[in-house]
């Protein structure tokens, strides 16, 4: 049933370039969307003759399932752009369109270009996660922390609960980006082997997707199939085109899962533990005013720090980081102290 499998995928894929082309009405995608349509069903006539050939019972129409219609409908409501992951998935090419771009992602003329122009954007992807980690850890461990000290004085107490907030929240941090990032590669591996399969099948027709996204990109007709020809030629180079341009995935942001959790789980704890230090060596109203303390001055360099991804003014953010960290310590440490009071 391989070549059934592969003639309902197309199917579905011309059905939903359709509902994009009918939600981009109007604007130069819907051209792009509506040919993208007419190859899949060129695409999916093939798997028809090969079916046919081997005798497979084939069905006379295509009638799409409860998933398709329900992203077709999302599609209609909302527009492609909220849900270019979920038809991504699904194998409608040309998501690319709908991520913004970035510095070095300028669009290729060149093979050479393609993969050259994405490389050094990891490393900082890599330190905005590190940042926003130790913000988290920061944060929801202060608050922890404070709404315990609230409630009790016991040392004890607020160490234990300190300490208990730090694994959960690192193993919870931990265990969502593993999720999320192996999902993503998941996603990334399977419909990279259905373009190898394709590009085996009909590199022509491949190559025809491809150079209409580059057209609706900004190239001429003639540049995008000279490019598009000239990367199918080269199978490794086609691949990577074909996940960027059609998928709008980058592999080489994708990261291993196991190194993405290690990575969450570190950040998060080495922010929790800055408030729950002072606890390990002093007690009493001393530990609580120097956990305050470092709490702030972290608070205020995490947002100094993000600043660099925001071009705000680096005391600006920091600032308003240390207000927002102020408002939830302060509110949890009132809660803590009234449920002390009525607990006591």
């Amino acid at each position: 049933m391989h070549e059934l499998d592969n003639w309902r995928e197309e199917k579905r894929s011309a059905y939903l370039y359709r509902v994009v082309a009918a939600a981009e009405a109007g604007t130069p995608r819907e051209a792009l969307f509506t040919e993208l349509a007419r190859e899949a069903e060129k695409q999916a006539a093939i798997w028809a003759r090969h079916a046919q050939s081997a005798g497979q019972p084939f069905p006379e129409h295509f009638v799409p399932d409860v998933r398709t219609r329900i992203v077709a409908r999302l599609v209609r409501r909302f527009g492609p752009r909220p849900l270019r992951g979920v038809l991504a998935a699904m194998k409608v090419r040309g998501m690319s369109l709908y991520v913004s771009a970035l510095p070095g992602h300028a669009m290729p003329r060149t093979v050479d270009e393609v993969g050259r122009r994405h490389r050094g954007v990891e490393s900082g992807g890599n330190l905005r996660a590190a940042v926003f980690g130790v913000n988290d850890g920061l944060i929801s461990n202060a608050s922890l922390i404070l709404g315990v000290a609230g409630a009790t004085a016991d040392n004890a107490i607020i160490l234990l609960s300190g300490a208990a907030g730090l694994i959960a929240g690192a193993f919870s941090m931990a265990a969502g980006e593993y999720v999320s990032v192996r999902s993503q590669r998941e996603m990334y591996e399977y419909q990279i082997g259905l373009e190898k399969e394709e590009l085996d099948h009909y590199p022509e027709e491949e190559a025809e997707e491809l150079a209409l996204i580059y057209q609706a990109r900004g190239l001429s007709r003639e540049e995008a199939a000279g490019l598009a020809k000239s990367l199918i030629a080269d199978p490794e180079k086609a691949l990577a085109a074909l996940a960027r341009e059609e998928l709008g995935l980058n592999p080489e942001e994708l990261g291993s899962p196991w190194g993405a959790a290690l990575f969450s789980f570190v950040s998060f704890a080495t922010g929790a533990a800055i408030p729950l230090l002072p606890f390990l060596f002093a007690s009493g109203a001393a530990s609580l005013v120097i956990a305050v303390a470092l709490t702030g001055v972290a608070l205020f360099s995490v947002g100094g720090v993000l600043s660099l991804f925001t071009g705000r003014g680096a005391a600006y953010s920091g600032l308003r980081m240390l207000l927002i960290g102020a408002a939830a310590g302060t509110l949890t440490y009132l809660i803590g102290k009234v449920l002390g009071v009525t607990l006591g």
